[in-house]
């Protein structure tokens, strides 16, 4: 009796509880660098908007955590048929989509969300489509728009797609950000209530993480997705995407522990970073490349001999040295060495402002003639600092007798204009998507790819024709001997100026566990957990 009355009063004083007390809700900040131009993956492709996304959505199949295999993920497991046209994927049962306010969905994702993402891309009547009009860079980049005959489902849980002719990286390709699946419910509900667009502004999916507000240049929310289909993955309750264009910020948040981890750290400050004991710095070779585009529908850059000589004014060496401060590798091919069927024979004409003043003169460029060079207002793994190099390039060429207008935009309108063709010459890059050649030469430099990744807006038959080909082949060796010979074509036409593969350091607080760096520069946050 006393000692239920000692309990009880011990208990009314707040001094004991014989419940576990509710653990306090635990928040990781991601410092990024720019604002999402939207979440609907497959409208958009700068890392900025994939990382955006990434938290939201699954995909057939994924790659590993920073790696380049390829997993199962809304797929357990596929077949391919012999003649190589015919993949068939048997979908993962009990798997949830996310609610919002407006959305609570009434049953599990199944083949139609499948056929409803893929169709959507695929038919340019598909109702959803003609109600909110957009365009699908990577699918049309890659030519599936083309080369994908049908996806049709068997049973409720698998589906098959056809294609026209064998595609060796197609299931790299469905690994990527662009394929993310997305709610044929949701997108019914939003077409019958006359608002289709927010399918990306207020996006519902799959993944480890569910939307809850996005502020531009603030900040995005997110809050853990209980109900996630592999609950290991899910190790905090919100996630948070702290905007800051000013990577000098980034890192003052990152040392004050106002977020714990960020992204592209000026080159002058890893030493600091490295030193701090309360950091850690992942160091990776970069799978990347900056470079200059040339468009070759303005004048005079349509002309051989001024891309030529442009390519030869640059001082690469110095750009390295001053932009990079020598954290990267000078560039002279159109994809990094990591990257299978790299031509290790091409060099680069070399730095020869002479020569490249008498090739003006040749093709009949005047003294004194203005162009615009178009800088990216963001840093990117590719490129530290593209201001600073704008300036370097200007100086270049004012050698050789060329007057350069450097302009800028912000990162989302700069992307859309440079890939309508308003600029002259830009400075942009690329970080591989999935470890397959047809990434770099079939994405960024194809006719296809033109109007969304081909910022040169160069269009050669001969490379075309040994793309397409090495595409349909299934041998790695004899891929990699028509690509050799791509790379020299692509070398000899000069629609681009290549500059730097840089090396990716990534700042993360000390008591961040489980984070991996991409080597396709995705910045993914399932499974990691925060001390």
């Amino acid at each position: 009796m006393r000692l239920t009355q000692t309990v009880a009063s011990v208990l009314s004083l707040g001094l004991l509880t014989l419940a576990p007390q509710a653990q306090a809700a635990k928040s990781l900040v991601f410092c990024s660098e720019s604002s999402p131009s939207g979440f609907d993956t497959a409208q958009y492709t700068s890392a900025t908007d994939n990382d955006a996304a990434e938290p939201l959505y699954n995909r057939l199949v994924e790659f590993e955590k920073g790696g380049t295999v390829v997993t199962p993920a809304l797929a357990t497991r596929w077949e391919v048929s012999e003649d190589g046209l015919s993949y068939t994927f048997h979908l993962r049962e009990g798997v949830v989509f996310h609610d919002n306010k407006a959305f609570t969905p009434s049953r599990h994702f199944n083949a139609d969300d499948v056929l409803f993402t893929f169709n959507r891309m695929l038919d340019k009547q598909h109702p959803f489509r003609k109600a909110y009009p957009t365009e699908f860079p990577y699918f049309v980049g890659m030519s599936l728009d083309k080369n994908i005959a049908r996806v049709e489902k068997s049973d409720p849980m698998t589906v098959v797609f056809t294609l026209n002719s064998v595609d060796a990286a197609f299931i790299q390709n469905l690994a990527m950000s662009f394929a993310s699946i997305l709610s044929a419910e949701y997108a019914e509900q939003l077409l019958t209530s006359g608002k289709p667009s927010d399918i990306t502004h207020k996006p519902i999916g799959t993944g480890p993480f569910k939307f809850q507000r996005y502020q531009k240049d603030s900040q995005i929310r997110y809050a853990a997705n209980k109900a996630y289909w592999d609950p290991s993955q899910v190790k905090v309750d919100n996630l948070i995407f702290s905007i800051n264009t000013d990577a000098s910020v980034r890192v003052q948040k990152l040392r004050k522990n106002e977020c714990q981890i960020t992204l592209h750290p000026r080159p002058a400050d890893l030493e600091a970073l490295k030193q701090d004991p309360t950091l850690q710095v992942i160091e990776k070779p970069g799978f990347n490349l900056g470079y200059i585009a040339y468009n070759v529908r303005h004048q005079p850059f349509d002309q051989l001999q001024v891309r030529q000589a442009m390519d030869m004014a640059v001082n690469k060496a110095e750009i390295i040295k001053t932009v990079y401060q020598q954290a990267g590798q000078l560039a002279v091919n159109s994809m990094p060495p990591t990257q299978w069927s790299y031509d290790d024979t091409i060099k680069d004409a070399g730095y020869d402002p002479e020569k490249a003043k008498a090739l003006l003169k040749a093709a009949g460029v005047k003294e004194g003639t203005e162009f615009t060079l178009w800088a990216m207002p963001v840093q990117r793994p590719y490129n530290p600092n593209a201001k600073l190099m704008a300036e370097m390039l200007q100086a270049d060429w004012a050698r050789i007798g060329l007057k350069v207008k450097i302009v800028s935009y912000e990162w989302g309108e700069y992307l859309k204009r440079t890939k309508d063709g308003e600029h002259d010459v830009a400075l942009i890059g690329w970080t591989g998507d999935n470890g397959d050649p047809d990434n770099w030469l079939g994405t960024l430099y194809s006719c296809n790819a033109i109007g969304s990744n081909n910022y040169s807006m160069w269009c050669d038959e001969r490379f075309d024709q040994l793309v397409k080909q090495a595409r349909i082949v299934t041998d790695r060796a004899q891929r990699s001997v028509l690509y050799k010979q791509a790379q020299q074509r692509l070398k000899e036409q000069v629609p681009i100026t290549p500059i730097a593969h840089s090396t990716v350091n990534q700042p993360l607080s000390a008591k961040i566990e489980g984070f991996k760096v991409s080597p396709f520069g995705r910045n993914v946050f399932s499974g990691v957990s925060i001390d």
